[in-house]
């Protein structure tokens, strides 16, 4: 497989940096490397307003990418940041992709993802890929199995 390159926004907590490279592995080992945009330890924002990080911090970096990649686990559905990201991504019809943390069981998803993800995938790099890709919107649980079936979702004209 060649080797596919994504411009993408990674949307997480700051307690789980050390998974972002777990799941940028996982890609690469798939055939994707990717140019995320995320704010991380190794990417940190020190600005201190709560709207001058939105607007000029996140926003850019979310408008840049091609595709919201959230980083699923236990405490990410308390976050308003990542509910916030998730949010921005869909008013600026990115494709917005749950991916579900390696290990992850019995935790709930942000309440935006689940209103508003084109899929949610398992620890899986071929799923991951085709979900990054638009090549797949499949709802998955964190396992991997296909989760409980969903409403069509809707587009506006």
């Amino acid at each position: 497989m060649a080797d596919q390159k994504k411009n993408v926004f990674i949307s997480h907590i700051h307690e789980d940096d050390e998974g972002l490279g777990k799941l940028k592995d996982l890609l690469a080992k798939s055939g994707m490397s990717i140019r995320d945009a995320s704010i991380n330890s190794s990417n940190p924002n020190n600005a201190q307003s709560e709207d001058y990080i939105k607007s000029q911090i996140l926003a850019p970096q979310i408008d840049w990418a091609g595709t919201m990649v959230v980083y699923v686990t236990p405490d990410t559905k308390d976050s308003d940041w990542v509910d916030w990201e998730i949010r921005h991504a869909h008013q600026k019809d990115k494709r917005i992709v749950g991916v579900w943390a390696h290990g992850c069981h019995d935790c709930e998803l942000p309440p935006a993802l689940n209103d508003l993800a084109d899929a949610v995938v398992g620890w899986n790099g071929t799923s991951v890929v085709d979900a990054i890709n638009g090549d797949c919107d499949v709802w998955e649980r964190p396992d991997g199995t296909p989760a409980e079936v969903r409403p069509i979702k809707r587009h506006c004209c």
